[in-house]
């Protein structure tokens, strides 16, 4: 992927170098645990907040601790992807009357609290709508390549637009009804809601690429295939089979592998985000 030399966005909040790390003793199994809950659909996050409320303040790395130069690339690689989400969001807003409000991206490491309680490396990257926030600890990349078998920058490019895809439906006022339904539908419904939100946030994904690549040309040989890889290796099914040897799909929160690579592939396609409608959508 063709990224360096490009306009970095200024809506990072780089915290890597201050984040909390899990301290010892119970930290360790809850980390477990959560990354558990994680790879079976559910949403671990919950279960780290408590785990907060019952522990000591973690300990602090050093402010502004020098970062490696790995680091300081993923930082500049994540900015850059950031940036393109910004040019074609809002112009795409702007075709339908309305304004993109850019979100925040802050980097973290080990963990971090968000205003949807406490963020941490376990529980993987994730939007807050509550603060409008994207929080990304960049080892997830290493899980993406070494454990999901779904390396290179485009995958984790990908990462990165799935999640400002979330933002999009949260000023669009999809995020709100998400939530009605959690708290006054039966759960099996919540979850096809949520499959039906997480396939419309991987669709908006392939729409930015779409737009990003007929205005920067950033793609190059075998990124479409690592964005695949990537939308396939975090299907619910294929997770689940993972961890458990099998697939329950009243569980599903996501889609299942195939699904997330069709709702990619038709934004990646199709650039118009009137093709994103899932909610609509008879077969999924």
């Amino acid at each position: 992927m063709k990224w360096q030399g490009r306009r970095q966005s200024e809506n990072i909040e780089d915290r890597r170098g201050a984040s909390g790390r899990m301290v010892a003793g119970g930290g360790i199994g809850i980390v477990i645990l959560a990354l558990i809950i994680g790879l079976l659909g559910g949403d671990p996050r919950q279960l780290l907040q408590q785990a907060r409320q019952q522990q000591p303040a973690p300990a602090q790395q050093g402010a502004g601790a020098e970062l490696s130069e790995q680091d300081r690339m993923r930082g500049e690689f994540v900015a850059t992807v950031l940036a393109d989400t910004e040019e074609v969001w809002t112009d795409v807003f702007a075709q339908n009357n309305r304004q993109y409000k850019k979100p925040k991206l802050q980097l973290f490491s080990g963990q971090t609290q968000s205003a949807c309680g406490a963020a941490t490396a376990a529980a993987g990257p994730f939007y807050c709508p509550a603060d409008q926030k994207v929080y990304l600890d960049t080892a997830f990349f290493d899980q993406l390549a070494q454990q999901l078998g779904a390396p290179g920058d485009f995958a984790q490019a990908y990462v990165v637009a799935h999640e400002v895809g979330h933002h999009v439906q949260n000023l669009l006022g999809q995020t709100d009804k998400a939530d009605q339904v959690r708290r006054t539908r039966p759960e099996a419904e919540y979850n096809q809601y949520s499959v039906r939100l997480e396939l419309q946030a991987d669709f908006y994904a392939g729409m930015m690429f779409h737009h990003a690549q007929k205005r920067w040309s950033i793609l190059e040989p075998g990124d479409i295939e690592e964005g695949l890889r990537a939308a396939s290796a975090i299907g619910d099914d294929t997770l689940q089979k993972r961890s458990r040897g099998h697939a329950n799909q009243e569980s599903f929160t996501h889609g299942t592998s195939e699904q997330r690579v069709r709702w990619f592939m038709k934004g990646l396609q199709t650039g118009d985000p009137s093709q994103g409608d899932t909610f609509s959508a008879q077969q999924l």
